[in-house]
Formats: structure tokens, sequence, C-alpha cells
């Protein structure tokens, strides 16, 4: 009897094929044929708000999934039925990383430091300060002066750094120590009755990393940027999770292994007995 497994994936240039190499005519499709099997729960892991998710659902016709992690990690939602769930339970676990301060709080803290700019208010919640800041921005000693401020003010977050290539600009989110993709993630698959084992998780960029690099299987996209590749690869090596890392090739089902084609060539990586539900319809 085919076993349970979560497929947890990125959207932009990862499921999604925004990104500047080409999609694999079919890819989706076949992605489609996958995530329709009900031993697979599907989670969107994104840097998106709810409402962004809901429009590349809809602009890519995408599968609905069980679990939308969004807002990168600091709200989960499950979709039941197309009723999206806000799961306090989560925000509650973060909250304490902030003593009860909310991201508004947080604002005074950095108001100095002239290469930051606020993201849009749609683009901001609770726990989640977001800014824009020059591609060419020395981001260590950026982010080393910030972290130092909140140590300063005993509050304990991850700074997460990642790229907008359409825009050519960087992106910088303030978020509370736990409420990281990663951390997400595991707390999904603890709630969930999921391991590391039976859990597949999809990336292309920056804040994916700390996922890529952890013992939780998961999958590079072949589109992904080289130096998001090597940092993957240094930190999975320094970790020891290797075995944990999969960088899709192409080749696979004859696709190119960029955006969706990736997810499935990891997920074959990893479950080679999923293979066939790829290929059903292809085999009909």
């Amino acid at each position: 009897m085919p076993k349970p497994i979560l497929i947890c994936t990125d959207l932009d240039r990862t499921l999604l094929p925004n990104g500047r190499q080409p999609e694999s005519p079919g890819a989706r499709d076949h992605f489609a044929r996958l995530v329709a099997h009900p031993e697979v729960t599907l989670a969107y892991v994104s840097g998106r708000h709810r409402e962004l998710v809901e429009d590349a659902i809809q602009e890519y016709e995408l599968p609905l999934p069980d679990w939308v992690i969004g807002d990168v990690g600091t709200t989960i939602y499950q979709v039941d039925s197309g009723e999206w769930l806000h799961w306090s339970e989560w925000e509650q676990d973060i909250a304490t990383d902030w003593r009860g301060l909310t991201a508004n709080d947080l604002r005074p803290l950095f108001t100095d430091l002239s290469s930051l700019r606020l993201q849009e208010d749609t683009k901001q919640n609770r726990y989640k300060l977001s800014y824009y800041l020059p591609l060419q921005k020395d981001i260590d000693a950026l982010q080393h002066e910030m972290t130092h401020r909140l140590n300063a003010q005993n509050l304990a977050a991850s700074l997460i750094y990642s790229v907008d290539e359409a825009a050519s600009t960087g992106l910088l989110d303030v978020l509370p120590a736990r409420a990281t993709k990663l951390h997400a993630v595991e707390f999904l698959m603890q709630h969930q009755g999921f391991n590391v084992t039976n859990t597949v998780f999809a990336g292309d960029s920056g804040n994916d990393l700390p996922v890529l690099a952890s013992a939780i299987h998961s999958v590079l996209v072949a589109n992904a940027d080289s130096e998001v590749v090597e940092q993957a690869k240094t930190q999975a090596l320094q970790k020891g999770t290797m075995a944990a890392f999969y960088l899709a090739q192409g080749g696979f089902l004859g696709m190119n292994g960029n955006y969706s084609a990736g997810i499935l060539e990891g997920v074959a990586h990893y479950h080679p007995d999923t293979r066939h539900w790829m290929e059903e319809d292809d085999e009909q």
C-alpha cells in the first residue's frame, strides 16, 4: 500500500515558471497528476501573502493545496474544500520570540538605515517586517548591524535575504526566529504526522536555503541561480545533510528539470514508486 507523502514547494520560480529559463511543456500536468493521489498532502510554501497565492493558483491553474505556508513562514492556512482556515496555533508558537511586540513595533529600530526601504503594507503582517534594498548593498554588514540592534532589545529574530530577479532588487524580511520556512514546515510535519523521510521540499532561492540544507528531503530545481546552488551544497556539506539534498539535472520524463519538472524529478529520486503516478495518463 502506498505510503503518505508530504510535498512542500515554494511557488515563484519553483512551481511557477516565472523565471528566465523555459518550462518543459506538460510539466505542470504531470505535477497535477502526482498531487491528485490521496496519499499526497500538498503544501505551498511562499513569501507571498494569501491573496497573491490565490492569484498564482488561478493564473497558473495550479492544484488547490491542502496547506499554505505564506508570508515567508509567518502564516499557515489549512485549505479545506476551498475555504482557507487560519492556523492560529502557529502564530501563538512564534509570538514569544518578540515578547509581545509586532512588526510595527520593530520599525523604529531601523529607520536610520538609509539603504532599507519599507515594502508595501500588503507585504507586511503582524510578524513580518519587509524591506527592499539595493542589490549592490553589503548585505552581511547590514544584517550584522540589524542583528546587533535586535539582540540589544532581547528579541529573537531571523533575517531572510533573497533577490527579486524580475525587479532587480534585494528583499529582506525580519521575522521571529522560529518563523522561517524551515520551522513552519517542521511545525506542519509534526502536527500532521510526517517526518524527514516522507516529506519532500522544493525550492530555488535564498530564503529556501534553511530547508534545503536541513535533514528534510529536498530538491533544488535546475533553474536555481548558480550562487544559490553553491550555497545550498556548502551548507548541506557543513551540516552533514548531503544525502537529503538533490539538485535537479533534467532528463527525467524527457523534461529539463526547471520549475515543476525539477520538483517531479526530486520526488521520484526520493520516492521512485511515485513515477507511475506522474505518467498515468500517458500510459492509457
